[in-house]
């Protein structure tokens, strides 16, 4: 009998990749393609959307050679994908209006400040699940509708269409102008500040209050079922599922239990606990989301994004000039004991989760002429240890549950001296999977289970694997001193950012 795989579509902020995998999970091919940022402006951040069609169309082919097999031999398609980021296209031709804004963009900072005080904001938090933020996709949306001559019209009329990357990819996929399907899923959806979390539909007075028309929304689906099949890259393949990339890599790291804990350590920090069937409201400052949603019902999760993690790293090697490649950072980190009094608060467009402090600017403190290089590599590292606590903390009291581990992956998964320390900061183990792709994992295991190549989820647990796990050292009194000051430092950071009014910020 000739062998089936599941084909994933990984599309990230930074590159897109498709692997594919076979029966036991275990990766038979991979192709993978950076992709461009452009930085027009200052808080700006934009991607060609084309350009990552045009990607998706060179790297299926790729990935099918480099497993050696063919397109018949695809059970099913599963697309995870960078959430927020905001695509409006013409229904005609196909063609973007304007370049797709990137989730880190901040141009919608005046707009949110707006809105904060318009009638029926208070209202936003508990029908969405989310806070008013530039995080989200609703106010890009807005802003696109203001700023873009005839938009609206064109909207109203039906001409144009919005989505995130998902829906983008899934309408060029099944046919484009030619019927091509326009649908999201629940995970992507809940992400827009748009969908009303309890009826998983988009919400009229949500609508209204953003002055979106609905005519240019996708449909909102489970995050397994039928989107459609595709007629290009992969003709005649059913695409099975689609989840937001955290929620792919909740779901690939097999976390289905009430309180398993999952992070993902990529260009930001994305930590995410799963809460069961019941919808658990944050008071705490963090997210209130959809896990995923396989059966009728959904799985609730908490969420606390991290905006700057491997960025960091990023930003010491290639504009400061600490290090020349990424994984320099663990070794130069390696060369101390400790961070020698120093923290950095990395806030460089301000603080998500749970802070949420859009007036926050990045902060180095705690210099002597003690401190070395080596010391503000650890700090870096520690910068994302510290922000996992305070989000994990804000977790245990929200959701009445204490995480007993972590489950993490990403590129800074790799870095064993920044395991170590996450473990020392939680006081809790820290493990590392066999298969680290766990995004896009999860949204091949969603894929196969729509198609039935995988039977359940209770068979999807015996595909994890543990590859390395850190416990936490014993001086948690320590550890506890050094996050007071972490605290501290935090606190300092907010209040830098000048307000739109252009005076200085008052002090706290």
């Amino acid at each position: 009998m000739t062998q089936r795989f599941v084909l994933a579509i990984d599309q990230g902020t930074t590159s897109t990749r498709c692997i594919v995998f076979d029966r036991h999970a275990r990766l038979a091919g991979l192709a993978q393609r950076a992709q461009r940022q452009r930085y027009p402006r200052s808080g700006w951040v934009e991607q060609d959307a084309l350009e990552i069609w045009r990607t998706v169309e060179r790297i299926v082919p790729a990935a099918l050679r480099d497993a050696g097999i063919t397109g018949e031999q695809v059970a099913a398609i599963g697309i995870a994908n960078q959430r927020e980021t905001t695509v409006v296209w013409d229904r005609r031709t196909g063609v973007p209006v304007r370049p797709a804004i990137v989730w880190q963009d901040v141009r919608t900072e005046e707009l949110v400040d707006q809105l904060r005080n318009a009638p029926g904001a208070q209202r936003i938090t508990e029908l969405s699940g989310l806070p008013l933020a530039t995080y989200f996709a609703a106010p890009r949306l807005r802003w696109l509708l203001d700023h873009i001559d005839g938009l609206r019209e064109r909207a109203d009329r039906g001409d144009v269409l919005f989505g995130t990357m998902e829906s983008w990819l899934i309408w060029n996929l099944t046919g484009g102008p030619d019927g091509g399907a326009h649908v999201t899923d629940v995970t992507n959806a809940g992400r827009t500040l748009l969908m009303n979390l309890s009826t998983r539909q988009w919400d009229p007075e949500l609508l209204r209050f953003f002055d979106i028309p609905p005519t240019m929304l996708p449909r909102i689906e489970p995050s397994t079922g039928d989107f459609g099949t595709a007629r290009a890259v992969l003709p005649g393949v059913r695409i099975g599922a689609a989840l937001g990339d955290q929620h792919a890599a909740l779901f690939g790291q097999t976390c289905f239990a009430p309180g398993e804990a999952e992070c993902t350590y990529g260009t930001g920090g994305f930590l995410m606990m799963n809460t069961g069937t019941e919808l658990v409201r944050s008071e705490h400052g963090l997210l209130t989301t959809i896990g995923y949603q396989v059966g009728p019902e959904p799985v609730y999760a908490l969420e606390g994004p991290i905006a700057v993690t491997g960025s960091l790293v990023q930003w010491l090697r290639d504009i400061v000039g600490l290090i020349a490649t990424a994984p320099e950072i663990e070794t130069l980190a390696s060369t101390v004991d400790d961070n020698g009094g120093c923290y950095l608060v990395p806030a460089f467009s301000g603080l998500y989760a749970p802070h949420w402090r859009g007036d926050a600017r990045g902060l180095l403190i705690g210099l002597t002429s003690y401190v070395t290089k080596g010391h503000l590599a650890r700090a870096a590292l520690e910068a994302t240890a510290w922000q996992t606590r305070d989000v994990l903390e804000a977790m245990n009291a929200d959701a009445g549950l204490r995480a007993t581990s972590l489950r993490v992956a990403g590129g800074m998964a790799t870095n064993n001296l920044l395991m170590q320390t996450i473990a020392d900061v939680l006081d809790i183990p820290v493990m590392r999977p066999l298969v680290t792709e766990t995004v896009s994992l999860g949204a091949a295991y969603a894929a196969g289970l729509s198609v039935g190549f995988w039977p359940d989820l209770q068979g999807l647990r015996h595909n994890w694997k543990v590859a390395a796990q850190w416990r936490p050292a014993p001086d948690r009194h320590t550890r506890d001193d050094e996050y007071e000051l972490w605290q501290r430092a935090v606190h300092l950071s907010f209040g830098w950012a000048r307000p739109a009014d252009g005076k200085p910020p008052k002090p706290e």
